[in-house]
This record gives C-alpha cells, sequence and structure tokens, in this order.
C-alpha cells in the first residue's frame, strides 16, 4: 500500500521563478540595454533595467570639442528626432552668448523641430502597432518619414543624423525647393495620417491589447521625472513650448493633449493627437515664413557665425574668421546656463558650465529617456511579457539618448 507523501508543517517548499534576460541583443528591446525578469510562467515578478552597452561618452566628448563642433554629437541622442537636439543645443550656446536670432530664423527652426516631432511620433506609434501584431501601417507611414527626410536634405545635405542649422541661425535661407517640400507634406500627409489612424485607433484587437497596459500615475510619473508624451498621457499638460517658450513658440497656436491613465492606448493617443498640432504648427509657421522677406536668416554675430562660405573661399579676412570659429579659438563668455527644448520624449535639456575658454567646462545632457526608463521595472510589474515589450515601445526608449 503506498503512503502519501506530504511536507512536514513548517516547512513550506519556495516558490521558484525563471530568470528571463530580455536584451541586451533582442529585436524586441528597441535598443542595446536589458532587463532581467524574474517570470512566475508568463507572468513578471519583478525586472532589474541595466544600461551601459552604447556607451559613447557624448557629454566628455563634448568637453574636449570646440562649442561649434558639438552639434554632430547631439545627433546621436534621440536619432529619431536629431534636428530637435541640434537645435537645443544652438539655443543653449546663443543664452549663454546673449544673441538674438530674427524672427525668421525662429520661425524656421519651429519648422524643422515639429517635423522631427512627427517623424519621431510617427515611428514610435507605427512600432506599437508592429508590437501588437500589426505591420502594415508601419510599413504605410515611413514612405512619410522619407519625405521630411528629403527636406531635410534639401535644407543642409543630410537625412538621419542632420547636423542642421548652426549657432546663430542657418548656413542658407530655405529656398523655393524647400518651400515647395514642405508644402507638399503638409498637403499630402494628412490623410496619409488619418488613414494610418483608422487601422488601429479604434480597432478591437489593438485596444485590448494596449487599454490598461503599464500604466502610470501622475503622481508617481512626478515622481520619477517623467516629462513629454509620457507625462501628458498621464494627465499633466507640462509643455516646455508653453512653459517657457523658445524660438517664438509663444507666437503660435496649439492645445497639449492629456490622457487620464498613462497606459500604452493613451500614450498612442497623446502622439497622435500631437502629430495633429505639429501639422498646426507648422501651417502657421509655413504662413508666416511666406510672410516675411528672405534673406535675414542668422544673427549678426561675426566672432561666433561662421562666414558664407563664397566669401571664404575669396576673402582673407572670413577664412580666418572661419578658421577661428571652427578650430574654437574665439573664447565665449564664463556663464552657467541651463536650457531646454521640447524634444520627442520630453524637456530635452542642456546644462552648461563655461570657464571663458574655448571649449565647455561641463556639459550635461538632460536626457529624457534616461530618466524615465527607471520606471520600467516597476510600470511592468505583474504583467505578461508580450505586455512589457508594448510597454516599452510606448514609452519610446531611444538608446542613444538613454545611454550617453
Amino acid at each position: 500500500m503506498d503512503t502519501l507523501q506530504t511536507t512536514p508543517p513548517g516547512l513550506q517548499e519556495e516558490k521558484q521563478y525563471n530568470t528571463l534576460n530580455l536584451g541586451p541583443t533582442h529585436p524586441a528591446t528597441h535598443g542595446i540595454f536589458q532587463n532581467v525578469l524574474q517570470m512566475d510562467g508568463e507572468y513578471i515578478v519583478s525586472g532589474e533595467a541595466t544600461i551601459g552597452y552604447i556607451h559613447r561618452a557624448f557629454e566628455k566628448l563634448a568637453e574636449h570639442r570646440p562649442f561649434y563642433q558639438i552639434t554632430p554629437i547631439t545627433d546621436r541622442l534621440n536619432y529619431c528626432s536629431s534636428p530637435i537636439n541640434n537645435i537645443g543645443w544652438q539655443l543653449t550656446v546663443e543664452k549663454l552668448l546673449d544673441v538674438q536670432t530674427p524672427k525668421r530664423v525662429d520661425y524656421m527652426r519651429v519648422i524643422i523641430m515639429e517635423l522631427a516631432r512627427i517623424t519621431d511620433h510617427l515611428i514610435c506609434n507605427s512600432v506599437v502597432g508592429v508590437d501588437t501584431g500589426a505591420l502594415t501601417g508601419f510599413v504605410y507611414v515611413f514612405q512619410q518619414r522619407e519625405h521630411v527626410y528629403e527636406i531635410y536634405e534639401a535644407i543642409c545635405g543630410s537625412r538621419l543624423t542632420t547636423n542642421i542649422g548652426r549657432i546663430g541661425g542657418f548656413e542658407r535661407d530655405f529656398d523655393d525647393n524647400v518651400m515647395r517640400r514642405i508644402r507638399k507634406f503638409l498637403d499630402e500627409f494628412p490623410k496619409v495620417w488619418k488613414e494610418f489612424e483608422g487601422l488601429l485607433s479604434r480597432n478591437r484587437i489593438f485596444m485590448d491589447r494596449t487599454i490598461g497596459v503599464g500604466g502610470i500615475s501622475v503622481e508617481d510619473a512626478l515622481d520619477y521625472g517623467f516629462t513629454g508624451p509620457n507625462l501628458r498621457a498621464a494627465g499633466l499638460d507640462y509643455d516646455v513650448r508653453v512653459m517657457n517658450p523658445y524660438s517664438s513658440y509663444q507666437d503660435f497656436d496649439f492645445i497639449i493633449p492629456i490622457g487620464q491613465s498613462g497606459d500604452v492606448y493613451d500614450r498612442f493617443c497623446v502622439r497622435n493627437e500631437e502629430i495633429w498640432q505639429s501639422l498646426s504648427i507648422l501651417e502657421q509657421a509655413y504662413a508666416k515664413l511666406q510672410q516675411m522677406p528672405k534673406g535675414d536668416y542668422f544673427a549678426h554675430v561675426p566672432e561666433f557665425y561662421l562666414p558664407p562660405k563664397q566669401d571664404v573661399y575669396t576673402k582673407m579676412e572670413a577664412l580666418i574668421w572661419h578658421f577661428k570659429i571652427v578650430m574654437g579659438e574665439v573664447d565665449v563668455p564664463k556663464g552657467e546656463v541651463y536650457h531646454a527644448v521640447e524634444g520627442g520624449n520630453g524637456e530635452l535639456g542642456f546644462y552648461l558650465i563655461s570657464d571663458g575658454g574655448r571649449q565647455p567646462y561641463r556639459l550635461h545632457f538632460r536626457r529624457p529617456c534616461f530618466i524615465y526608463y527607471q520606471a520600467f521595472p516597476e510600470m511592468i510589474k505583474g504583467s505578461m511579457l508580450s505586455d512589457a515589450i508594448l510597454t516599452m515601445s510606448s514609452m519610446n526608449v531611444i538608446a542613444g539618448e538613454l545611454d550617453a
């Protein structure tokens, strides 16, 4: 006769969990970072985020370069909207130098930054669709991203990492080709984006996969230092463009979309609506540029603004100034400044200390991804593994911005 084996009283078996490495080399992580997860079957018990796999020492590199040579470094932060990084850095240096740019420069910058915001949100939301199993929207809207890159290319010759603009303004004015491309985009993109929204926004499968997933309260979001669409999706209408206007954003009318629950669906909807608001800003800026005379596309600060290239080729004085500026032979004032712009993922800030030399004494980039990614383990606790992927993609964690 078999006897029933029972666990003696007081000796309860400890539950065993599986350890799963999500990343760093996994396509679903959307970048080079690792999450060490404790799994109870398909459910996440706890997680620990690890970064550092793509560390490129941006800040220390910048501290050993002249101010003018730092713009290309900022490209590599959030490479989905690199022009915002470029212009944010240029505005920071202009704040240190007390440079006032003409309105035409401000409106040109607004056009470039809002185009970049559209491509950033477009990539994020179309990837959220992919992570729910809907590939069609992703493939469809990427053609529109290419149209924006063609506008960048017409302005500065580059597409993804743009190195766009200069301290004090732009290398050249927007020509007729650029304005024609912008007009074409404004005419064609709204129809495409409306079709994309029609594919997903009220799709029952998509809604079931995203509503109630990866949510965060506005109190917790503030405690973690959230900004940008992730904070606005939780219900707080903080936007740097409105709270601390720069580049004449106070001249434009737009609303700040907000959500309620801070879940994947709210983050998706907030970014969708922000694209419509960016299109409204673009229409306003385009109209303002059309009404202004051409030519005033830089501030008159010859000690810091590169002379026209045709003068560099033909005039000795222009060649000398070009050399002095690029090689950092013009000292900047001593000072300590912080300037922030509304990046694709939130408040992108530059904290700059100058000792009066040719390069920054200290420089720190406030990267929104680095700040809000700290909340990721808490946001996925208790959810399924597939939901964790959706949470990550809807937060729009960009490896270059996370890991500077």
